[in-house]
């Protein structure tokens, strides 16, 4: 590893602010910036060279993602577990200012989902026997370390067989109880798509896709949720009407009817998170929105008109564990876990917040 991007890495794993830095960020003839705690932050080392950032993408890309990034796509991606650094997920891109990389630094062995801080229901999806559990929220929210978490409490608790297939690999299970095997986008198969028609033929119980990005996908994850597997996946929305609306809506004509019965059926719960930063200064916290696919959900599913009424169900059920987003944070701010202003600035109903916290007047 070129000695100026091993002094980033290192300097943002051993500083005192290393337990909140999630990405680095390095380009050529630029010093490296970091984020610690959601916000960008210039480190205090040299200018990278150049040729630093491209001798790191051949060494650590494969053949196939380095061909990518000297490509039309200008882009790749790849993960390394490096001996003295841990686990590192690659992106690289072509820029004004020719190669750069957005690392980030993931923590070393899986998550435990107890020490995540997430809704206490979240922990009983391991138990689902079938269906669709999907997280959603926008990148660096926590979506894939949850479902990490979420993996090795299945992998502890149960005798199953668990597949993943992830774009690339961040956190590596090791067999417990269950069976687990991991497959790479890029190394081991070429799409999420094509490889789920693999998947199946491979008796799982638990399928995960780490994002369901076209119709192909969706549409097996909705057919695998139905025919007694369990499947985990993300999404890049922010709550759960979004979701469903998006879910839909990548189908065309008849199909999105289809696609209505198949979700009202096969879906088990959508959490949509985000990370507030801690009313300390130091770290942050997760808030969630969680959907349970309740009677009154289900019928909502499978109605467009009344998919709007799911955030009204979700508001009106909480003796069942469901919670808006607005709810968390305002719990949150209650508890003087994280500020007002921080509350407010994650969410995009901010006045039902300052209702809820009593800054209506304010």
């Amino acid at each position: 590893m070129p000695a100026d991007i091993e002094e980033a890495i290192r300097v943002s794993r051993e500083s005192a602010q290393a337990a909140s830095t999630s990405d680095l960020h390095i380009e050529g003839n630029e010093p490296p910036w970091h984020r610690v705690d959601g916000a960008m932050h210039r480190m205090d080392l040299p200018i990278t060279e150049p040729e630093s950032v491209r001798t790191f993408c051949e060494a650590y890309l494969s053949k196939r993602e380095y061909e990518r990034l000297n490509g039309p796509l200008g882009a790749a991606d790849g993960a390394i577990q490096h001996p003295s650094f841990g686990a590192v997920r690659i992106h690289a891109f072509r820029g004004e200012n020719g190669l750069a990389l957005s690392l980030r630094l993931l923590r070393d062995g899986v998550p435990e989902l107890a020490t995540l801080g997430l809704p206490p229901i979240v922990s009983t999806f391991a138990d689902f026997p079938t269906g669709l559990v999907l997280f959603t929220g926008p990148t660096g929210s926590g979506k894939s370390t949850a479902l990490a978490a979420l993996i090795n409490e299945i992998n502890k608790k149960y005798e199953r067989h668990i597949v993943t297939v992830e774009d690339p690999i961040e956190y590596r299970h090791r067999s417990k109880k269950s069976l687990v095997r991991q497959r790479e986008i890029g190394r081991d198969v070429d799409s999420y798509a094509e490889s789920l028609r693999g998947v199946l033929r491979a008796d799982p119980d638990v399928i995960l896709i780490g994002e369901l990005r076209d119709p192909d996908v969706m549409s097996a994850c909705l057919a695998a949720s139905e025919t007694g597997h369990l499947v985990f996946s993300t999404l890049h929305t922010s709550e759960a009407a979004e979701t469903v609306q998006r879910i839909v809506g990548v189908f065309e004509g008849g199909r999105q009817e289809q696609a209505r019965v198949q979700l009202a059926q096969a879906l088990q719960a959508i959490v949509s998170t985000r990370l507030i930063p801690d009313a300390s200064g130091h770290g942050r916290r997760p808030a969630c929105e969680v959907l349970l696919n309740s009677p009154a959900v289900r019928s909502q599913l499978m109605s467009p008109e009344k998919t709007i009424q799911i955030r009204n169900t979700i508001e009106t059920s909480r003796k069942d564990g469901m919670q808006t987003l607005e709810m968390d944070l305002s719990r949150m701010v209650h508890e003087r876990l994280i500020t007002h202003e921080a509350a407010v600035a994650a969410s995009d109903y901010p006045d039902q917040i300052r209702v809820a916290t009593g800054f209506a007047a304010r």
